[in-house]
């Protein structure tokens, strides 16, 4: 199911194409990070795979959970959907930083 997580304690790494030839490190993520976000926005397939790197603790939550909360509190509904997305702006930036870098 679609769910986002929010990281209590211990920490992951995110990374595309696990386990092949190309994989590749996007991020890791620490006790108060959170991901997938994107399962709120869009409802395609994951984008990447993530891995406790440590004994991990985790609050998730069904992004259907968010849907209830626009229905009952679109105010408190917005901020949060406004804080997520510029933690994606954020992350968006510095992927295109490491990417530039190495081109």
């Amino acid at each position: 199911t679609n769910r986002f997580y929010i990281i209590i304690a211990g920490s992951v790494r995110i990374c595309k194409n696990y386990s092949t030839d190309q994989e590749v490190d996007l991020a890791m993520l620490g006790a108060g990070d959170f991901f997938g976000e994107i399962c709120l926005l869009d409802p395609g397939p994951r984008s990447a795979t993530v891995l406790a790197i440590e004994e991990t603790r985790l609050f998730s939550l069904p992004a259907m959970a968010f849907h209830k909360l626009y229905q009952v509190m679109p105010a408190q509904y917005a901020v949060l959907l406004l804080n997520i997305s510029r933690d994606l702006s954020r992350r968006l930036r510095a992927l295109d930083e490491i990417f530039a870098a190495r081109h």
